[in-house]
């Protein structure tokens, strides 16, 4: 199998370039910011990254195909770097510091592609996540300077904390009376939003986390990160991996129950 270090290596100089990309711009009062066709925002940030991504990209791995938020899918074959220039935009455009550059390598496989490498890095946090399979999770300022992280063990929803984004997207899809009644049955609710409840999940910080509407990009680093922490990822329809519109996390021991609430089983 391969080890896939060399492509989590090179996602941490990816990373890296972003990182000091969005940064500069953070908090800018000249920042431009634009409103796109679905009616969300991206700043000259989010494009800038992407481009910078796709650069580094199309010279140290030319054969690659390359699918982006901003600027869509280019080229073909089996492996494909999946990015999110600034997960968080709406947080990034009012200077709240939760927001992160997703990388992902996916590769075709059995089901579709899979991802097979993720970093998620959060500069205004000073936090970054990162796993290749079968190699684990962890966090830490570098690859040098890391700790493995793994899901919690908490087996009961009484004793579970359970992280979200907003209710607006459940209520629109007709869950929001199973979501109420999950909110009732766990220990603690936060709506801490984006990327940042995937990595609480594999850190075991968190439980369970849902979002009720997502692209590729916002769940395929992700993914691999809480899969690789020992938790379990998959859409709301129970489908493992980051290719259901939607997706739940957790530890694994809650999953069931989790996906029972928020398909309005319970």
């Amino acid at each position: 199998m391969p080890d896939y270090l060399d492509d989590l290596r090179f996602a941490h100089v990816l990373a890296d370039a972003a990182d000091a990309t969005t940064m500069d711009r953070f908090k800018a009062l000249d920042l431009k910011v634009e409103t796109k066709p679905d009616m969300t925002p991206v700043s000259e940030a989010d494009k800038a990254a992407e481009e910078l991504i796709r650069g580094h990209l199309q010279r140290a791995r030319p054969r690659d195909a390359i699918l982006g938020e901003e600027y869509g899918i280019e080229g073909t074959g089996p492996r494909r770097w999946v990015v999110d220039p600034i997960d968080g935009t709406k947080n990034y455009v009012r200077g709240v510091p939760v927001w992160a550059t997703l990388i992902s390598l996916m590769e075709a496989g059995e089901g579709g592609y899979q991802p097979v490498v993720g970093v998620v890095s959060a500069p205004a946090l000073g936090r970054r996540w990162w796993a290749a399979k079968g190699h684990g999770a962890y966090t830490g300022r570098s690859l040098s300077s890391a700790t493995r992280i793994h899901v919690s063990r908490v087996g009961r929803l009484a004793d579970a904390s359970f992280a979200y984004s907003s209710l607006s997207g459940w209520e629109e899809q007709g869950r929001l009376d199973g979501f109420l009644d999950l909110t009732r049955q766990v220990w603690r609710t936060r709506a801490y939003g984006d990327f940042w409840p995937y990595m609480m999940v594999a850190e075991g910080a968190v439980d369970l986390c849902a979002e009720p509407e997502l692209s590729l990009w916002d769940m395929a680093a992700n993914a691999i990160v809480v899969t690789e922490a020992g938790g379990t990822f998959t859409g709301l329809d129970g489908r493992p991996g980051p290719h259901s519109g939607n997706a739940a996390a957790s530890n694994g021991l809650l999953h069931d129950d989790l996906l029972g609430y928020l398909n309005n089983r319970y």
